[in-house]
């Protein structure tokens, strides 16, 4: 057999018995839940995972990113950390609520009493599928303060454990350190996380320095809808930049911050016995 053939024969192998080891190690095909069947989830959850990641976000308007942004940093996220703290991916929840966006082409916001009440029913059915810490990585911040509310009332109610992580905030001192200045929705941060991981979806050619705006302090002044798309926390600082290497390093510096507190919360959780099963 030449080497070509021999190539075949190996890939062949390859493709027929890596389903067939994992089944026996009890390893899952995939850590993502749309594409598990209910089988393969009965068998995996709760005796073999116990935490799922929950990524929700926003369509909305960014800069010269994805009006999607805030549904694909999350997801990204979950699929970066998954095996690494041992979960279940959830189907991205990829509509939130931006009302002070929704005039800009392609935003769509949902009403906060639709969007608790949807969630709501989605955090209490994770809980009685047997996830025993359900991990909700936001990336809009116009659900946080409804995420809040919703997880002091089901993680109380089902016996669960609970988070909401914020990325962008969480991940502030990293956005400092990378790129030396503070960051913004649609600024460096954002960019960059995105670029890391679809940059054919970013577009510096569409970018211009007049697209930014400071974000307005609520205690000042609140136009709506927002007059840029690009808002940054500190005038003249937190600007796209660009830069395929800073990208990646933010990508992964971030990813790696919420995995330790992902692994650091439910360990603290166990010592502490709370909603102990």
């Amino acid at each position: 057999m030449n080497k070509k053939g021999k190539l075949c024969c190996v890939s062949f192998l390859i493709l027929i018995l890596v389903p067939y080891l994992a089944a026996e190690k009890n390893i899952p095909t995939t850590r993502e839940m749309n594409f598990l069947c209910w089988q393969e989830f009965q068998e995996l959850v709760p005796s073999k995972i116990q935490t799922v990641l929950l990524p929700v976000g926003s369509l909305e308007p960014h800069g010269v990113i994805p009006n999607g942004t805030d549904n694909l940093a999350p997801e990204a996220m979950a699929r970066a950390i998954a095996e690494q703290v041992n979960a279940l991916i959830a189907p991205t929840l990829n509509y939130g609520v931006t009302p002070a966006m929704e005039a800009f082409p392609g935003a769509i916001s949902i009403s906060p009493e639709a969007y608790q009440s949807f969630v709501k029913d989605i955090l209490s059915n994770l809980a009685d599928n047997g996830f025993r810490n359900i991990i909700i990585l936001n990336g809009h911040g116009g659900n946080t303060q409804f995420l809040q509310e919703l997880i002091r009332q089901v993680a109380n109610q089902k016996k669960v454990r609970m988070m909401v992580i914020n990325w962008w905030s969480l991940a502030d001192k990293i956005t400092k350190d990378v790129f030396k200045e503070n960051g913004g929705h649609a600024g460096n941060n954002e960019t960059a996380y995105i670029q890391a991981v679809y940059p054919q979806h970013v577009h510096p050619e569409r970018y211009s320095p007049e697209m930014v705006s400071p974000l307005a302090p609520a205690e000042s002044y609140y136009p709506v809808p927002v007059p840029s798309s690009i808002l940054v926390y500190e005038e003249g600082q937190g600007f796209p930049t660009f830069d395929e290497k800073q990208a990646k390093l933010y990508f992964r510096k971030v990813n790696d911050l919420v995995a330790n507190l992902i692994q650091d919360t439910i360990k603290k959780w166990d010592l502490a016995h709370v909603y102990a099963k």
